[in-house]
């Protein structure tokens, strides 16, 4: 018994401990007299909300271009090339290098001269600073290939910079038009449920049939089918948005600019020129034609000789020292100049030459399309434009006529002058004029990204 009563004891103060903790929770939760402060107002305040990030279409492409993998890909091919240009025209520069030689050659015995004949002594000690100048077209033609490659890199990184802008503008306007297209949505809702009760009103007037309230019923179930629809609509765009500019996944934001807002449309004269001179991708071909011509001469490079020169200062002596045994100084200098002329080599430089021609006939086919194909996309990303800036107010129109004739349709309905059919098909027709409305201004705004492939400048609002 005694044991049971050391088991049951801790857990009755347990449960009367847990039931003083539930009373006092309880009290807490109570509303206080009139004049106190309870004792834990802190705990009781929420945390503050963080603020809405506010997002410019400016700040958007910022972003996009820290957190755009393929865009800091062609970033960094670009400054890996620019290294290479550096290193190319070291080459053409003098180095200097000191080396450090001990020698130990067998000898003949004591005043005979050594073995090895290559060696001087039977202790040598090598130790100058060697300046060394190569001088051949090979490095020459490497050093402006590089430069070429450098320009071609850059161009690359610019192509994809202007396509991420047309990623950045697909997606901030369609974040935009998938807002406008929910709060249409849930006005037709709002319509279709005050449609809904006014059959309803009417059926019990004894002025409509039966039929019109399931008409109207049916109507109220699909406009709700699509505000579900345009809700995820909206998420999926969001979602999109956010994993494109944001390293961390951040939803709490939403869009400074208007979709609708007026944005003008240059010249066709405007953008032929900027094309002609800012066109990246012409100017990655030209860079391409370059670089294939600089193999070309360094393969021919293959046929002529090659001129270096040495000049070293330091000691190669008997001992490790700067004077000798007798006093002589072991410090001195010498000089070499080095001709090398290729005379037979199988024809691996003839096939080099003929190699490199391959790729710079390429180029410059390459090239020669890549005008072509500039003068059409020109004429055709401007007409995409200009066709869908001229729709944009028709589609505006509409979407206002078919709101006024949505308006005046029912005034008829209440007034038996119209049909529920009459009814229904307006709102329907509204509902899709609204929608073609944000289609057409994300469609103008994508082909306004597209001529900026082209020309280099974006028009904003």
């Amino acid at each position: 018994m005694k044991t049971l009563r050391t088991l049951v004891l801790p857990w009755t103060s347990v449960a009367a401990l847990f039931v003083s903790l539930v009373g006092s929770a309880g009290a807490q939760e109570s509303p206080a007299p009139a004049g106190t402060v309870p004792a834990n107002n802190a705990q009781q305040t929420p945390p503050p909300a963080s603020p809405v990030l506010r997002l410019t279409f400016e700040d958007a492409l910022v972003r996009a271009r820290k957190n755009s993998t393929q865009f800091l890909a062609a970033q960094t091919d670009a400054a890996i090339v620019r290294q290479d240009r550096y290193q190319a025209a070291a080459v053409l520069l003098p180095t200097v290098t000191y080396n450090n030689q001990a020698l130990y050659t067998q000898s003949n015995g004591p005043g005979n001269p050594v073995r090895y004949i290559a060696n001087n002594a039977v202790h040598e000690y090598i130790s100058q600073a060697n300046v060394r100048e190569s001088i051949d077209l090979l490095s020459v033609s490497n050093y402006r290939r590089a430069s070429a490659a450098s320009a071609l890199a850059k161009a690359r990184a610019e192509i994809a910079s202007r396509g991420l802008v047309v990623t950045v503008v697909q997606s901030y306007y369609a974040v935009a038009a998938a807002q406008q297209k929910l709060e249409a949505a849930k006005k037709n809702g709002d319509e279709g449920d005050s449609f809904l009760k006014l059959t309803q009103d009417l059926e019990r007037g004894g002025e409509v049939a039966h039929a019109d309230v399931i008409k109207a019923e049916l109507q109220v179930q699909d406009r709700h089918r699509q505000l579900l629809e345009a809700q995820l609509g909206l998420l999926n765009a969001r979602l999109d948005f956010a994993v494109l500019i944001f390293p961390d996944f951040n939803d709490n934001f939403e869009l400074a600019e208007d979709l609708h807002a007026s944005v003008p449309l240059p010249t066709l004269a405007e953008v032929q020129q900027r094309a002609a001179r800012d066109n990246p991708d012409l100017r990655a071909a030209l860079a391409a034609v370059q670089q294939a011509g600089h193999d070309v001469t360094g393969a021919r490079a293959g046929y002529l000789p090659s001129l270096s020169f040495d000049y070293w200062y330091g000691i190669d002596a008997p001992q490790f020292a700067v004077n000798g045994p007798n006093g002589v100084s072991n410090l001195g200098s010498s000089a070499a100049a080095t001709v090398n002329i290729p005379v037979w080599n199988w024809g691996a430089t003839q096939s080099r030459i003929k190699q490199a021609e391959l790729r710079r006939t390429q180029a410059q086919q390459e090239l020669s399309l890549a005008q072509r194909k500039l003068l059409a996309e020109i004429k055709s990303l401007y007409a995409e434009a200009e066709t869908a800036l001229n729709e944009l107010s028709g589609l505006n129109r509409a979407a206002e006529l078919s709101a006024e004739s949505l308006r005046l349709i029912t005034l008829r309905y209440k007034g038996g002058e119209a049909t529920v059919l009459e009814v229904v098909d307006a709102q329907t027709t509204f509902a899709q004029a609204n929608a073609a409305y944000h289609d057409g201004a994300v469609r103008y705004r994508v082909a306004l990204a597209n001529l900026q492939t082209l020309t280099g400048v974006l028009t904003t609002p």
